[in-house]
């Protein structure tokens, strides 16, 4: 793959949006309870990857000066020259575009306007205003990630209901214990970058109590999640298993709180949405045949 093309591919951070994308298809089946059409379910899933794509490039063209002094990101397109600005911004502006015409005319207005909303969201009150200049950046920001979950159940019903905005509590709790254990590992980073991350300001102490109070709120509407949209014993099994889990990796950063620790948090954190939201997909699917 061409330098370029492969720099323009990056900007759009592809494996953040294999994460966004876990929890939109599995919305979709919990909003049909059964196996939406092939033909609805990748029109929204183009759409929404258009729409998650150019916000992530124009975080990154925002960012390119942070982006410079951190190890962790120093690797970016931007940064090396493989991409221009004038380039990144372009990707942005055209991918968001693209996604709202494609939702819009091929999905409907709903799913289109919730994903732009999603977008100007992660653009402006993330990474333009919260991200440089107050700790809670990741709680309000992390908003914005959880939107998919909405583009996908309107994208089949036509409108919202309360198991969707479950669906979205859910994700938005677990946006910052999942960032956080990864902002331990790279909070010297972030320091020198001058990004008030959480566990850059604050002490550790005090960051793994605010991922033990996140997850708590994860695991209660995770549960809660299974009795509203009447998704049965074997997903509330399955959601309880997954929640101990979670706790047990977030008790065990009190005990150790090192950056390898939080690393297996963080890595535990992808495959507990994961697999919470494929449970509640397939068991949607399977309780209504």
């Amino acid at each position: 793959m061409p330098a370029r093309l492969a720099g323009l591919l990056a900007l759009t951070k592809p494996r953040i949006i294999e994460l966004l994308l876990i929890t939109t298809v599995p919305a979709m089946f919990v909003a049909s309870h059964t196996v939406p059409s092939v033909r609805l379910v990748a029109l929204t899933v183009v759409g929404g990857t258009f729409a998650a794509g150019g916000a992530n490039a124009f975080n990154m063209f925002y960012d390119r000066d942070i982006d410079a002094v951190m190890d962790r990101t120093k690797g970016r397109p931007l940064v090396s020259g493989v991409v221009t600005p004038a380039e990144a911004l372009a990707l942005s502006l055209t991918l968001e575009l693209g996604a709202f015409a494609l939702l819009w005319l091929a999905v409907n207005l709903l799913s289109a306007l919730l994903a732009l909303a999603a977008a100007a969201f992660y653009v402006g009150v993330y990474t333009i205003w919260l991200k440089r200049r107050y700790p809670s950046n990741i709680v309000i920001g992390g908003a914005a990630g959880a939107v998919p979950v909405l583009v996908g159940w309107s994208a089949v019903t036509g409108h919202l209901a309360a198991p969707a905005w479950i669906m979205f509590g859910i994700v938005f709790a677990w946006t910052p214990p999942h960032f956080w254990a990864l902002a331990i590992r790279h909070k010297d980073d972030y320091s020198r970058a001058s990004v008030p991350m959480l566990p850059s300001v604050a002490d550790t102490a005090r960051v793994v109590r605010q991922i033990l109070a996140y997850t708590a709120l994860v695991a209660v509407l995770s549960i809660l999640l299974g009795i509203v949209a009447h998704l049965g014993w074997v997903y509330l099994g399955i959601a309880g298993a997954l929640d101990v889990g979670f706790f047990t990796y977030a008790l065990a950063l009190r005990v150790d709180p090192s950056p390898r620790r939080a690393m297996r948090l963080f890595g535990y954190s992808i495959t507990y949405l994961t697999a919470l939201f494929l449970a509640m997909g397939a068991i949607a699917v399977v309780q209504h045949p």
